[in-house]
């Protein structure tokens, strides 16, 4: 996630860090299922013929984390945009910063998933994401900002159409659909690749986070923003229970009848997030952009915390990553297994050395709770320093 870039006033939109702030807090109880939860690593928490409701809301409330990362810092770059010296100079930041997203997510944040030193699996993620659709939309602002929002509303509204075209192997256009759509697990001698985040939707999202940015411009009135917002946010939530009662375009998982209410509700809300599918950003879009709009004039300890957390995002990704991972050695050691169970490598990745190993999911919370309530100190230090320290370009990148 790229750090949220200040608003033409030169003072950090609140609202906007509350939200990166809460999603990022719901991202480490993912992250901690997976290095925790029983069976995490063999298991899908969302397969309705073996998951509990609790189970499969741990994980429903997280999908609700990388798009918001994604369309927010497609608004932060329209942000930065309106304060640089030219499109020219905008361009140039996205492109770089793009770059060293992409780079980072194949070294140190690799690594910090894998504690592999020869870094032998790489799971192409949210950070991955974030990197080419930056590198993208450097491009893509020499256009019209209309037609910015059409191609968003073309890749994220259209994609899915593209569904039925899949190809195998590892040769060169193989491995280019499954970057640009498809996705897949790309071997080689001794090495494994996971796209796990097909780019054409993200790409678009962040098209759609930058044309949103304009919400935010000092010349529209807080009351005709949240007014918007609100538009917005409803009509995204209205059209997703539409079309998913419709069950018939924008995601390839249908719903089906269910056993009880219970389940048939997570069968309802059951969406793709490998790419993600229209209904899967209307579901989770939707109500961020209504939180966007309530969230405006909330004040309190918890907002703080949360905006303190949400102003430093790579910062806290990367070490909330480490954290876990750290933690997930004392875990596998505590159940008498050899810390080598989670030194990621592929073998480890594709073997079942792991079906056994975790933790009940009220562990998993506890876990959870703890790294939040550790990393928040140094959140809070690390972004009071940035702020003293503007001087300091490289403070940027982190």
């Amino acid at each position: 996630m790229a750090n949220t870039i200040e608003p033409l006033s030169g003072q950090r939109i609140s609202s906007i860090d509350l939200l990166r702030g809460a999603v990022m807090v719901i991202m480490a109880l993912d992250h901690v299922r997976d290095y925790f939860g029983h069976g995490a690593w063999t298991s899908d928490p969302t397969d309705l013929a073996t998951t509990t409701p609790a189970l499969f809301f741990t994980r429903w409330i997280t999908h609700y984390c990388a798009p918001v990362f994604v369309f927010l810092s497609g608004a932060s770059a329209f942000l930065y945009g309106s304060r640089a010296k030219s499109t020219a100079a905008l361009s140039r930041f996205l492109l770089t910063r793009g770059l060293w997203l992409i780079a980072m997510e194949l070294t140190v944040i690799g690594f910090g998933w894998s504690f592999d030193i020869l870094l032998r699996w790489h799971m192409l993620q949210v950070i991955w994401a974030i990197g080419i659709s930056m590198v993208v939309l450097s491009a893509l602002v020499f256009l019209p900002r209309w037609a910015i929002l059409v191609l968003g509303i073309v890749l994220v509204g259209g994609h899915n159409l593209l569904d039925p075209i899949t190809t195998e192997g590892e040769s060169w256009t193989s491995i280019a659909w499954y970057v640009l759509h498809q996705g897949n697990l790309v071997q080689g001698d001794g090495w494994i690749i996971f796209i796990g985040y097909p780019v054409l939707p993200w790409i678009g999202l962040m098209a759609l986070g930058y044309s949103f940015g304009r919400l935010y411009a000092p010349t529209v009135a807080a009351a005709d923003r949240r007014r918007t917002l609100l538009w917005i946010g409803s009509g995204a939530v209205a059209l997703f229970i539409l079309l998913r009662a419709l069950n018939n375009f924008g995601e390839s998982w249908h719903w089906e009848p269910q056993k009880n209410a219970v389940f048939q509700v997570m069968s309802f809300l059951n969406t793709t997030k490998y790419p993600p599918s229209l209904l899967y950003v209307l579901m989770t879009i939707g109500p961020a952009i209504l939180f966007l709009a309530w969230s405006e004039q909330w004040r309190g300890r918890t907002v703080t915390a949360l905006v303190n957390i949400g102003r430093v995002p790579f910062f806290y990704y990367v070490l909330h990553i480490y954290l876990i991972h750290a933690l997930a050695l004392i875990g596998v050691a505590a159940q008498g297994r050899p810390i080598s169970d989670f030194v990621v490598t592929p073998q480890v990745f594709l073997g079942d050395s792991l079906a056994t190993y975790g933790y009940p999911l009220w562990a998993v919370y506890a876990v959870w709770i703890g790294v939040v309530l550790a990393l928040y100190p140094l959140c809070r230090w690390y972004g009071d320093y940035r702020a003293r320290h503007r001087e300091k370009w490289w403070l940027s990148y982190l």
